[in-house]
């Protein structure tokens, strides 16, 4: 019985049976000075609460700070990829390659803006359960629109199409960019 209550783990490498957590609490107290009496430190003071913005405070705040719409990134997206889908078919000259990138630019953008109206819509709860729900349906959607693609443009362009739809899916960094450099003038 002696041995099973004597383990390594809980004994000192002294041997003395006193507890490695109590022996650390104790040469920790040591160092403490003589107006501390715990480990832990003095609380500070709570902070002030928060003062509500006036009228033209908040004003001048959303004037500092423009929102982006995601009605306006998703019309944005969806400009670019015909843009692409256009130079694509210009520089290859083929029909194929222009329908598969336009196809591309509506594998990113349908799904964007199945979501935008179920997140930002009228009768939108704005939940975090509600974007996970409208995320796995964005991605299903497009899953689906991947899949049915050979089926719908005969003789597929994959590159054309795979190109254009990331080329649109980065559409959103090149916006936040851009807001970012217009807030600065």
């Amino acid at each position: 019985m002696k041995d099973i209550e004597r383990s390594p783990l809980r004994d000192t490498p002294e041997g003395s049976g006193r507890n490695i957590g109590s022996a650390w609490v104790a040469d920790r107290k040591q160092g403490l000075s003589a107006d501390q009496d715990t480990l832990w430190p003095d609380e500070q003071e709570p902070e002030p609460p928060v003062q509500p913005l006036t009228r033209e405070q908040a004003q001048a705040l959303i004037a500092r700070y423009p929102t982006f719409s995601v009605w306006r990134f998703v019309a944005s997206q969806a400009v670019f990829g015909v843009l692409v889908a256009l130079v694509w078919g210009a520089l290859s000259g083929d029909r194929t390659a222009l329908m598969s990138a336009l196809y591309g630019a509506a594998v990113a953008v349908v799904p964007n803006v199945l979501m935008a109206r179920g997140v930002f819509g009228r009768r939108a709860g704005r939940s975090v359960g509600g974007l996970l729900y409208w995320e796995v349906i964005k991605i299903g959607v497009a899953g689906v629109m991947l899949a049915l693609s050979p089926y719908l443009i005969p003789s597929l362009s994959w590159a054309a199409m795979l190109i254009t739809m990331v080329l649109c899916m980065k559409v959103i960094g090149a916006a936040l960019l851009w807001q970012g450099r217009m807030k600065k003038f």
